[in-house]
């Protein structure tokens, strides 16, 4: 397969000239213009433009460079979500096992509730305010506190349950929490564009709940726990796909690191907390 001859610039190269008595259809000169000239014809190879090979190398570096970054991204998320786990299994045992303790939280059951506003301002600030989410240490202290607080409130309503059926909870947890990880990291659905649907399902739990604290019944609970725990193992896939992004059509920034791991720890917080109730509601 033959090659049309290259467009080269007519400005001289050190070792090689190219004039116009290289090309067909243009004018030669005297045989004697050509003396001295030892270039080798051009070859198929030696046609290749130089940009393509370029782009491909930026192509791939820019490739792996993404690779790269959002791998060091995923182990940021999750070295900070098992400091927090860490925390907050921590105070649980400290709650259930230091008798002082949890004496005092059953004669002063307003303790837990005196904690729900700081913990819900958190949240937002955590969720909404990006000067305080993307900047260090500032994130991280933020995120420490908040871990705090969610740890007490866990280890405040574990002593509701008693060891043994916390115990159980935290390691049908685990269990669950791994399945549903490794399920997202290898299933092709993509559980990102059905986020916005599960916040309404979500809406909808919520006012369920609303309606099982008036209507106390037995099976009422029971279908509230469990649909709750359908629905934040279904939350931990979606927000695990976020965090790895590649083919997935929605995909948290690098740089959202405290966020990713704020919505993976709720997300198992309160799998624990549904699967503690079908555990203490079964018993």
């Amino acid at each position: 397969m033959s090659y049309p001859p290259p467009d080269y610039p007519k400005e001289s190269y050190p070792g090689r000239s190219y004039t116009p008595q290289d090309y067909p259809n243009q004018a030669y000169p005297t045989p004697g213009a050509l003396q001295g000239y030892t270039a080798s014809p051009l070859t198929p190879e030696q046609d290749t433009p130089p940009e393509y090979q370029s782009v491909s190398v930026n192509q791939t570096e820019l490739h792996f460079l993404d690779k790269a970054i959002r791998r060091a991204f995923i182990r940021k998320v999750y070295l900070t979500l098992m400091l927090q786990l860490i925390i907050t299994i921590s105070i649980i045992c400290t709650f259930l096992y230091w008798k002082t303790l949890n004496r005092w939280t059953f004669e002063h059951s307003w303790f837990t509730f005196a904690l729900f506003p700081a913990i819900f301002i958190l949240i937002i600030v955590l969720s909404c305010c990006d000067g305080v989410r993307r900047k260090v240490p500032l994130n991280f202290i933020f995120l420490f506190v908040f871990t705090v607080l969610e740890g007490v409130v866990l280890g405040a309503v574990s002593v509701y349950y008693g060891a043994n059926a916390v115990m159980w909870a935290i390691g049908a947890t685990a269990f669950v929490s791994f399945g549903l990880t490794i399920f997202a990291m290898q299933s092709k659905w993509d559980f990102t564009m059905g986020s916005g649907i599960l916040c309404v399902v979500l809406l909808v739990l919520l006012a369920f709940g609303l309606l099982c604290a008036i209507i106390r019944s037995f099976w009422l609970q029971i279908v509230y726990a469990s649909l709750g725990t359908l629905i934040f193992a279904i939350y931990l896939v979606i927000d695990t796909q976020l965090m790895l992004g590649g083919k997935h059509r929605y995909a948290l920034s690098p740089e959202e690191y405290i966020f990713a791991s704020l919505n993976l720890y709720l997300d198992i917080i309160n799998l624990f907390l549904f699967i503690l109730q079908i555990i203490g509601l079964s018993r």
